[in-house]
């Protein structure tokens, strides 16, 4: 349903989190550059046909610089109509829930909807700690969360979970 109200649209919000996809694991390569996985190359064009179907426009991306998160982004970006440049921020490796949300709420308020793309566990800790629903997110999983308001006031609990799904390719 289309928000009619030029102020509640302003204060809505859309973070789209997403895991990375499955990433291989060459011996001697150490983790930041572990690259996706032959098969899983497919998933992320997949999450990307699903967030353009499900979603449509995003403001901002933020990622984890790690090679496996880039790639994931990259092949995900190919299937969006004009997707904004990716922010490759080094706190979003690894990141604890509080870390996350650090992020999370230094977005600008002119973002109605984000993307972030990390690793687990951090993503599946943010969506519990932000919505309190505890949900699988396993690799190329997304979860859309809901809520009002600015990004700088996200806090536990206020917001609600609007979508969710593990896209596959074929």
């Amino acid at each position: 349903m289309p928000i009619s109200d030029d102020r509640e649209r302003r204060d809505s919000r859309r973070l789209v989190i997403v895991r990375h996809a499955k990433s291989a694991w060459p011996d001697g390569v150490p983790d930041p550059e572990r690259p996706l996985n032959a098969r899983r190359r497919r998933d992320a064009p997949a999450a990307g046909r699903w967030i353009r179907d499900r979603i449509g426009h995003l403001d901002a991306v933020v990622c984890s610089p790690a090679t496996r998160t880039r790639q994931t982004w990259r092949l995900l970006a190919g299937e969006l109509t004009g997707p904004p440049a990716a922010v490759f921020d080094d706190r979003v490796y690894a990141a604890s829930v509080d870390t996350l949300l650090a992020v999370v709420r230094a977005l600008p308020d002119d973002v109605g909807t984000a993307l972030l793309v990390s690793h687990n566990p951090g993503v599946a800790e943010l969506v519990a700690a932000l919505t309190g629903e505890e949900l699988e997110m396993k690799t190329s999983a997304i979860a859309v969360v809901g809520f009002g308001g600015s990004w700088a006031d996200i806090a536990s609990g206020r917001a609600v979970v609007v979508d969710q799904a593990t896209p596959r390719g074929s």
